[in-house]
């Protein structure tokens, strides 16, 4: 073989490599849009006895979100986002002022926790993602059963 038909195969499998890694990275992008989708948007709180707060699917803005609670990092309910919310809709996140939730917060013991809210996602028949909603939720169980939302201390 000569020196420029060597010279020409090299750029042949070049070229190809470079094909083979853009198309690998399309299809890797597309899968993880279609899993983890980035239109979810939520934010929540500790209030006296619940963890509140809202959750939007900006793709489908007049549709309701499922949303679960874990604490400590264990799963605790799950509801759907149907709650009047005006807030949310006066600060332009949604259509409608239907994307709520509150959770009600029992049985925990006195002391520091940690909430996550997560928005459920169906991408198929058989495979469900979660996607956190805002920041985890750092609260205090206080002796008499209430909560204290720890990220309003000042």
């Amino acid at each position: 073989m000569s020196l420029t038909n060597r010279s020409k195969l090299v750029h042949v499998l070049i070229g190809k490599s470079v094909l083979e890694t853009l198309l690998v990275g399309a299809l890797a992008v597309a899968f993880y849009l279609q899993a983890f989708p980035p239109y979810f948007h939520g934010w929540g709180e500790a209030t006296q006895n619940s963890i509140a707060g809202w959750a939007v699917n900006d793709a489908l803005p007049f549709d309701r979100v499922r949303v679960q609670l874990h604490v400590d990092g264990q799963f605790v309910s799950e509801a759907v986002a149907n709650v009047s919310r005006p807030d949310v809709v006066a600060e332009g996140w949604a259509k409608d002022e239907w994307h709520g939730y509150s959770f009600n917060v029992l049985r925990l013991p006195q002391g520091t926790h940690e909430a996550r809210v997560f928005a459920v996602h169906e991408s198929s028949e058989r495979r469900i993602t979660l996607q956190l909603l805002g920041d985890p939720i750092r609260f205090v169980v206080r002796p008499d059963g209430s909560l204290e939302d720890l990220s309003k201390r000042r």
